[in-house]
């Protein structure tokens, strides 16, 4: 990883949870392509804890490849202290979010799960891009995200909402 950063441990967590090396190998690649979008944005972030998110964000992968694979995820990182910011990127990494009548109907929590800071932000459009270990274009990922979810689902504008939001942040201050 960039900037002196060493991210053993959480590869060591992924690792005794039982995350297979696909799983393991999509993380580095999110991890690696939010810290490269975050090297573009002229906003503050913690880069510690976006990286940590990135690689930790699928860890109830080890359990389940499903979308309870956020609430398994959830379970563990509080059962090993991994704090609460952490626990929120697992809970929020899913498309662009999802919201509280959403959640309840994919038998998540019945509360949003929608991405709020910079790094929750950030790691969820990174995984939006990342595809195993390949990395898609936003084309690409809104056109699979159609094909799963249909054109006029509302997943779908939460994720061209987060894409200019995003591109915004490039923008301004230069």
């Amino acid at each position: 990883m960039k900037k002196g950063l060493d991210n053993s441990a959480e590869l060591e967590i992924l690792r005794n949870a039982g995350c297979s090396g696909d799983v393991i190998e999509h993380c580095l690649a999110v991890c690696r392509l939010a810290t490269s979008i975050a090297d573009e944005l002229n906003i503050h972030t913690d880069r510690n804890l976006l990286m940590r998110g990135a690689l930790l964000h699928d860890i109830g992968r080890s359990k389940t490849h499903g979308v309870a694979h956020v609430t398994e995820g959830v379970r563990m990182a509080k059962e090993l202290k991994l704090g609460r910011e952490i626990e929120r990127i697992i809970e929020r990494h899913i498309g662009a979010g999802v919201t509280a009548k959403e959640a309840a109907v994919l038998g998540l929590p019945a509360k949003d799960h929608i991405p709020e800071t910079p790094e929750e932000k950030i790691i969820a459009y990174a995984d939006n891009l990342t595809r195993g270990k390949k990395i898609v274009s936003f084309e690409e990922s809104l056109r699979m995200f159609k094909e799963k979810l249909g054109a006029d689902s509302p997943a779908i504008d939460r994720m061209i909402l987060l894409h200019k939001e995003l591109e915004g942040w490039k923008k301004q201050h230069l």
